[in-house]
This record gives structure tokens, sequence and C-alpha cells, in this order.
């Protein structure tokens, strides 16, 4: 009986609860490719991307002027976003089938290189007040010889995509697109880098 009381109770108190539980998103791995990409017989350690404290959030960021951030109202990504991209990065690499293997630093990898990235742009740009936003991603990489540490290479890259309309959703599918093709170029850089098989 007091089971029963304690669930009607609790039962009740869900309907004076407020629901401010923001709507999640996630974004999707690349699995498109040049025909023409390289074989690795090398191990890919694919580290946290750096970012600013403004992206290192599971907030969705906007920008209406150059000097301020400011975040979606009732929106967030799954994870922040440097371990949304770190986790996406790596499932891209898998999807080319071209690599031995690949993973974060928390699964103990003996990395023949370590790709170290800085995620500088993850927002949708309001700066023309006239027109729905555009999507900015823009990533800094470096590829890193083991054991030795040494550069073997850096590389950035900046990918803009605009929503279609200004609707989360469209917005959403711009943030996928540009990151997707940030990604695709991130990816093939490396195989590209790194010593062939």
């Amino acid at each position: 009986m007091a089971g029963l009381a304690a669930a009607g109770l609790l039962a009740g108190c869900s309907d004076i609860l407020p629901n401010n539980t923001p709507k999640l998103f996630i974004l999707t791995p690349k699995n498109t490719y040049d025909a023409d990409l390289p074989k690795a017989s090398w191990q890919l350690l694919v580290e946290q991307p750096d970012a600013p404290l403004s992206l290192d959030t599971t907030r969705i960021a906007l920008q209406n002027s150059p000097t301020t951030i400011d975040y979606f109202a009732g929106s967030a990504w799954t994870d922040r976003a440097p371990l949304m991209v770190q986790r996406l990065l790596i499932e891209s690499f898998e999807n080319t089938g071209k690599i031995a293997a690949v993973g974060r630093d928390a699964v103990g990898l003996r990395a023949d290189y370590v790709l170290k990235s800085d995620l500088r742009d993850f927002e949708a740009d309001y700066t023309n007040p006239d027109a729905p936003p555009t999507v900015k991603v823009r990533l800094a990489v470096r590829l890193v010889k083991m054991p030795e540490r040494q550069i073997v290479g850096e590389w950035s890259d900046i990918q803009r995509a605009t929503a279609s309309v200004n609707t989360t959703d469209a917005i959403i599918y711009a943030f996928d697109e540009a990151l997707g093709a940030a990604m695709k170029r991130v990816v093939q850089w490396t195989l590209r880098t790194g010593v062939p098989s």
C-alpha cells in the first residue's frame, strides 16, 4: 500500500514539474571519399579537439556579431562539441576502410600517428539579418609521428553551409553538411600525409 501511495504521489508530481529538457541533436560521420585514397597500415590515435570555452559545451552556438556568441534555446548536442567531433572523426576514418586501426586515447591504442586538432569555429552565423544563418566549421590539424613526436604535417580548413530556412532542423542539417565536408578533407589529408603502406 505504501509503495502504491508513493507511486501515485510521483505520478501526480510529474504533471506539475516543468519540462525544461532541451531537444537533443546528433550529427553524422562522413562515409564517401575519393576512390584513390591510399591504404594505411599504420595506427592512428585521434585526440579530442581543443576548443574555446564558448564551444566546449553541449549548447549549440550562434553568432549575431563578430564579437558575441549566443546559444539556441531549447536545443543541445548530445555531447560537448569537441567530444562529438572526435567521435565522428574516428567513425569517418573507419568508414574509409583504408586504415589499419583508429581510436581515441582512452582505448590505449599503440599509435604510429596522433592527430591533434583545434575546433576554432562551430557556430551558426547570423551576421546577415536578412538571410538564414550560415554554419561555419573551422578545424586546424597536426599529424604527429610517434614515438618521435615529430609533426609531419599541419593543415587547416574552413567549411560553410547555409541553412535553407531559419528553422532548427534546417540549421542542424547545415551543421551536418559543413562538418561532413571538413571531416572528409581532414581524413583524406591525414591518409595522404602519413607514410603509405
